[in-house]
């Protein structure tokens, strides 16, 4: 089965990848359903900072997806959030191209809600883009946003993760006075949001930059094809270059587009209809729409019986290469030495042991738990020794010979020098205070 945090979560497979990590499809134990997980992959303490400050927004709207847990397990740490199973913005497009007016104002006005429930918390996203903005797989219905990924918002006031003239965020979808250096505020993120609506309706990502100089030379261009006036009328006061041009709140975007939205023709009825499929695909080997197909001992361990797979998943994880996966080792285990019974013809390894090798030189592993195979030696007489004549009525037991097919077991070593003399020393010690105690009774 898949790795187990602090006794809860239990990962089953790969979805996605964020800044900072890898996310995960896992089961909970506790509320028995299934969550994504975001599990951190870096160790410095630059990203375990953003990791923290990530897991802590609490923000409760149904068109925001924020961390809801938290766990950690050693050098390991995670947070869940609820499992959203449509895909995101890139895969609706990758599936239809530009997407028809009427649909986008849905998408955009929810995830403007979803905006000006995070800026009400005082908070700015700053990395907006399709990727980060997640649909629920609500097939020919409604559709369902969630803007997710909040690696590298923050607080206003709070202080800066980066050094002052480093840009955070995804060129393309960079305001301007985010190119210039100036601090984050809520109109950067009014301004990629107007870049997310052109690129569903234009099945492609918009230039920001000839975008920008052209508003700055020329004043607010035409509508571009396949755009209806009233709402690029919305979008050119988004992309506005000059943030104090712009819409000050997402609540004032939204009023606009719900104007805008009543003077859009109704939909004809030849138009494709837009379905939000299953993106996550069925569940790996060993889990079911119950959890995993065996429970965990109260130990955490693995109850699964015994098989030919060991009650391991047959399915492997990708290794870390792969884009949004990470491999999570078994434990490695110390072998046990050859015994004089399994001979030659046993010194193979167990078969289901980890591939990496070591040697009695490293320092992972003490000498007694490298395999040491067994050496037949040939028969050699045993030259007769005389012994002392303590008790002239008892004869010297003979000599017992060596089988050539007998392994000799190797001698084991005893501790170092620097171990054992401390240790002698102290002893040493306790022996004298002893009969000193004894001399003072």
């Amino acid at each position: 089965m898949g790795e187990v945090f602090a006794g809860r979560y239990e990962l089953a497979d790969p979805i996605g990848r964020g800044g900072a990590g890898a996310v995960w499809r896992a089961w909970d134990h506790r509320r028995r359903r299934y969550v994504a997980a975001k599990v951190l992959q870096q160790r410095d303490a630059h990203s375990l900072l953003r990791f923290v400050r990530e897991q802590a927004l609490r923000i409760d709207h149904p068109h925001v997806l924020a961390p809801a847990s938290w766990a950690a397990d050693d050098d390991k740490v995670l947070f869940t959030m609820d499992l959203v199973a449509g895909g995101s913005l890139v895969h609706l497009v990758g599936d239809y191209g530009p997407l028809p007016a009427p649909f986008v104002c849905t998408l955009l006005d929810q995830l403007l809600s979803g905006l000006a429930a995070v800026h009400a918390e005082g908070v700015v996203h700053r990395d907006i883009k399709p990727a980060n903005v997640l649909l629920e797989a609500t097939g020919t219905g409604r559709p369902r946003l969630r803007l997710s990924d909040f690696g590298i918002a923050m607080r206003l006031g709070e202080p800066r993760l980066t050094e002052a003239d480093l840009v955070v965020g995804t060129p393309g979808y960079l305001a301007p006075e985010q190119m210039m250096g100036a601090e984050p505020d809520f109109p950067a993120d009014l301004f990629a949001t107007g870049l997310v609506a052109l690129y569903l309706l234009q099945g492609a990502k918009p230039d920001a930059k000839a975008l920008v100089e052209y508003f700055a030379e020329q004043g607010t261009p035409s509508a571009p094809k396949d755009v209806p006036e009233p709402l690029w009328q919305v979008l050119a006061a988004l992309l506005q270059p000059d943030p104090q041009a712009r819409f000050r709140t997402a609540t004032g975007a939204r009023k606009a587009l719900a104007a805008a939205a009543e003077l859009l023709p109704e939909p004809g009825p030849d138009e494709e209809q837009i379905e939000v499929f299953d993106q996550l695909g069925p569940l790996p080997p060993g889990f079911g729409p119950d959890g995993p197909e065996r429970t965990l001992g109260a130990d955490g361990s693995d109850g699964a019986e015994e098989s030919g797979t060991g009650g391991r998943p047959t399915r492997a994880l990708p290794s870390d290469e792969d884009t949004g996966s990470f491999r999570l080792p078994p434990p490695v285990r110390p072998q046990e030495p050859a015994s004089a019974a399994s001979g030659a013809s046993t010194g193979s390894l167990n078969p289901t042991a980890p591939t990496a090798s070591y040697t009695a030189e490293d320092p992972r592993v003490p000498p007694s738990a490298v395999p040491v195979p067994a050496v037949p030696l040939p028969a050699v007489p045993l030259p007769a020794v005389p012994l002392p004549a303590a008790h002239p009525s008892a004869a010297p037991p003979p000599a017992p010979a060596i089988s050539p097919h007998r392994a000799v077991r190797p001698r084991r070593p005893g501790p170092p020098a620097k171990v054992a003399i401390p240790l002698l020393l102290v002893a040493l010690v306790c022996y004298a205070v002893g009969f000193w105690a004894l001399a003072r009774l």
